[in-house]
């Protein structure tokens, strides 16, 4: 079976958060077909899901750096059927939603790189594969992984939209927000003098906010609103949910106090009351390129023709979890485009290119 075939198996199955079983079933028989002893995890229960991380292990036959490959199973939620389909040596999905390439197609370079290892007998340091669920809704799986498995401590994932050959030096710290107003219900028609909207004392605090990218390495969002129970009762409630990102954690604090203040005076304007519940969504890392992980993809992405381009990410990924345990875990990009949206896409040709990047990165790992 092709990179190309297994993908377009994996895309039409719909996993979002929590319900990524038959995207684990395939990969466990995949890797099962190799003669890998794949192993889930209880992080299903732990987490609220139905699947747990699947962790397989190639044992090194060469001395060098063993590496291990995190992708994960889960998908944003799809709006609609997932029906992929080639247009010009690019897949899409014919249907119209998301796709799924965010990671399905990291699933394939792994998956794939293991059957060339096993089947033409390539030489490796040793080589573990890891594939988790729910990262979509707060890189939980990952969180729930007991990381002291891991013989290796120098780690890859590829769950970043872009070309080929760049390579993501940081990514941002995260805090997140719930934010609820309580108002006073009244009827809307008879007395609404008598009520305090809920949803008006948000709404003032989000014109107030200042959202979107507020500079290169810091952004906020108010990502739901959820309040109300009829149009003719004024709201009694309304729950904000949101989040700040910044690569400088002092800039993250100030912007989170600046975004709560917000919501403080706009109760205080509206006569409402306003509680908050402020939770770290993960925390950042930033590599030099002089780092090990740094100078192995360098030499990997150069084995296969690419060239080298370092920049930053907005976005968290299962390597933030590793990072903060002490692992070091990069993150490279591998040609998925427009993810999260109807236009996703990824070239067939950068599926195979992964394959041979992961074979370059064991080569060089090897010291070959």
């Amino acid at each position: 079976m092709s990179a190309l075939d297994l993908f377009l198996d994996l895309a039409a199955m719909a996993s979002p958060s929590g319900e990524e079983r038959a995207v684990a079933d395939r990969v466990k028989a995949e890797l099962r077909e190799l003669g890998l002893d794949v192993d889930e995890d209880g992080a299903g229960a732990e987490i609220g899901g139905g699947t747990g991380n699947l962790y397989a292990r190639l044992e090194p036959t060469v001395d060098g750096t063993p590496l291990f490959l995190c992708s994960h199973m889960d998908t944003v939620p799809p709006t609609g059927p997932i029906e992929p389909v080639v247009e010009d040596g690019v897949v899409r999905n014919g249907a119209r939603t998301i796709l799924g390439a965010d990671n399905k197609s990291a699933v394939v370079a792994m998956v794939e790189t293991a059957r060339r290892v096993v089947e033409d007998r390539v030489p490796h340091a040793g080589l573990e594969l890891l594939f988790t669920p729910k990262e979509e809704v707060g890189l939980k799986g990952a969180q729930a992984f007991d990381c002291s498995r891991f013989v290796a401590r120098i780690g890859y994932v590829y769950d970043q939209a872009g070309p080929i050959g760049e390579v993501i030096l940081g990514a941002p710290n995260s805090m997140i927000m719930k934010i609820t107003f309580t108002g006073q219900a009244a009827h809307a028609g008879m007395a609404p003098e008598e009520g305090r909207s809920a949803i008006a004392a948000a709404a003032r605090a989000i014109a107030d906010m200042r959202l979107g990218r507020l500079d290169e390495e810091t952004t906020a969002n108010v990502g739901t609103v959820r309040g109300g129970v009829a149009r003719n009762i004024v709201p009694e409630s309304c729950v904000l949910d949101a989040e700040a990102r910044s690569h400088d954690e002092a800039k993250l604090a100030d912007l989170v106090q600046e975004m709560l203040d917000a919501c403080s005076f706009a109760a205080s304007l509206t006569g409402c009351e306003v509680e908050a519940e402020v939770n770290r969504g993960f925390h950042g890392y930033r590599f030099a390129k002089s780092d090990e992980p740094v100078r192995l993809a360098e030499g990997a992405l150069r084995r296969s023709g690419y060239e080298p381009t370092y920049l930053l990410s907005g976005g968290g990924a299962d390597a933030n979890i590793f990072n903060t345990r002490g692992l070091a875990c990069l993150n490279l990009s591998n040609g998925m485009a427009e993810i999260h949206t109807p236009e996703e896409h990824i070239a067939v040709s950068d599926l195979d290119a992964m394959v041979g990047v992961t074979l370059a990165l064991l080569e060089e790992a090897r010291g070959a």
